[in-house]
């Protein structure tokens, strides 16, 4: 059950930070009105998410 969680976990903050990193480095404009679109701190901030949310898939996996 607890594997379960932690691979759901990873695998949204795979998504989520790959759109952060998309969006901060301008290829992802949508929404328009977002705050994060062309600032490239959200390119760091989305690529640090997704290698947590691998390092929880890693950690899902192992638990099972």
């Amino acid at each position: 059950m607890i594997a379960r969680v932690l691979l759901v976990i990873g695998l949204l903050m795979v998504a989520a930070g790959a759109l952060w990193a998309l969006q901060g480095a301008g290829i992802v404009m949508w929404p328009a009105e977002s705050f994060m679109l062309r600032r490239e701190g959200w390119i760091t901030y989305g690529l640090g998410t997704m290698l947590a949310g691998v390092f929880l898939i890693g950690w899902a996996r192992r638990r099972r």
